[in-house]
């Protein structure tokens, strides 16, 4: 295992729970712990601002570029079902430790340390219902694809 930090991410891309595309999906930006709306941007000028919900393009896509604030996130499926929610999401994450590991198409389960924020595997969010946590173990439903990137993000 490795200790890097994460790239930042160019566009975000979201995924049904059939790993479809989310087209039309509807990812609503808060202030941190709350419902009270909060802007994010379309590019890293920070002029223009997304509308709120942004709706994400048909490869289920969208430029979300922050402000200095912290956020929580709520993303919808394009008929208004709640798919997830994570909150305390900030600028500061692009210097969150990261920790590595290769998928080998069979491995469910790999060691983590506590108070990780997210799961990524070769570059795309895992939704919390493709694994569960107990003991220093993350197990997912299905086995990463081999040689594929594992990445733990430690805050």
């Amino acid at each position: 295992m490795s200790t890097t930090s994460l790239s930042p991410t160019p566009k975000l891309q979201f995924f049904d729970a059939n790993g479809a595309p989310l087209a039309g999906g509807l990812l609503y930006t808060y202030a941190a712990g709350t419902t009270t709306p909060l802007a994010t941007y379309t590019d890293s000028t920070g002029v223009s601002a997304n509308t709120n919900p942004i709706v994400l393009d048909s490869r289920g896509e969208a430029n979300v570029w922050l402000g200095a604030a912290i956020y929580k996130f709520a993303l919808y499926t394009s008929a208004g079902v709640l798919i997830w929610t994570v909150d305390n999401i900030s600028i500061n994450g692009s210097n969150l430790p990261v920790t590595d590991h290769t998928g080998d198409g069979t491995t469910t389960a790999f060691a983590v340390d506590d108070g990780f924020t997210a799961i990524y595997i070769n570059g795309v969010y895992q939704n919390r219902n493709t694994y569960v946590v107990t003991s220093g173990t993350v197990t997912f439903s299905q086995a990463p694809p081999y040689t594929s990137i594992i990445e733990v993000v430690y805050n």
